[in-house]
């Protein structure tokens, strides 16, 4: 890392002011673990400090801002609205370079964090055997196939590395299914213990939502038993995934946002433009 860089931490945000106050408190580790970083913080909405004022203030130390996407998931923010602000903070600041390194994504480092949260989460079960425990998945949603794609990825790479005869996923939003479907499928199936696994980085309204449909289930079921996992919140995982995301960024071999089956890839061919994201390179 160049003493001039800046790594710009780019939240999603929450109504939730919880969710907002994670993030920052997720920066503030960070920046003890990486103590010669300059590291600070944005978010997409709901938040105080947006996108556009974070790149603002993040070119205003000079030399490159690194632009970090604290997001799982590769949607709209991450393929649009995100590199959008980047060409337009390159304008505002023409002596600034800008770097836009690759959302978390679904990887090896994620499907530890989902393991590890699915052993707590069994270990609350009276009875923790998985043969007779289903697991639902729980995203956000999106309109994005790629994004809710990532979801089913991590899905199928715990039933492949576990005893449960059935994992699957739900949102809490956009698509389909919904956690009330999964749940109603799994207990037809005779599933006598089920295991709510959220796919979310920090609390927020919908971490508080799904609580609530938790415990509404619980009482649908009363013959069901359910455990409630956690969100990812800090986990060492979490920040070395960052780091080898800015790593790629930065160095000589440079990984390409994954745009298979990309949507604004197919708009962008429809309408006679380009699908350019600028991940990595600089104006």
């Amino acid at each position: 890392m160049n003493p001039r860089d800046t790594v710009l931490l780019v939240g999603h945000g929450s109504r939730e002011s919880a969710g907002n106050r994670e993030i920052e408190q997720f920066a503030e580790k960070w920046r003890e673990r990486r103590p010669g970083w300059r590291i600070e913080v944005c978010f997409i909405e709901f938040a105080d400090v947006l996108l556009d004022e974070g790149l603002d203030r993040a070119a205003r130390h000079g030399g490159r801002v690194l632009v970090a996407p604290l997001i799982l998931n590769a949607a709209g923010h991450v393929k649009m609205e995100i590199p959008e602000a980047i060409e337009h903070a390159r304008l505002r600041h023409p002596q600034v370079e800008f770097v836009y390194a690759r959302h978390l994504g679904a990887c090896e480092e994620i499907l530890a964090i989902l393991k590890r949260n699915l052993r707590k989460a069994m270990s609350r079960l009276d009875m923790p055997d998985p043969r007779n425990t289903g697991i639902v998945l729980l995203g956000r949603g999106s309109s994005d196939r790629v994004a809710n794609g990532e979801v089913a990825r991590m899905a199928r790479w715990l039933f492949e590395e576990g005893e449960h005869p059935l994992v699957d996923i739900a949102f809490t939003g956009i698509t389909h299914p919904r956690l009330e479907s999964v749940v109603q499928r799994q207990v037809r199936l005779d599933m006598g213990q089920i295991v709510i696994l959220p796919y979310y980085l920090f609390t927020g309204t919908l971490i508080e939502r799904i609580k609530r449909q938790a415990a509404r289930l619980q009482q649908q079921y009363p013959r069901v038993h359910f455990a409630l996992g956690d969100y990812f919140g800090f986990e060492e995982e979490v920040y070395a995934l960052l780091e080898q995301r800015l790593a790629e960024a930065t160095g000589a071999a440079r990984a390409m946002m994954e745009c298979d089956g990309c949507k604004y890839r197919e708009f962008a061919a429809e309408h006679g433009g380009g699908h350019h994201h600028h991940d990595h390179h600089a104006a």
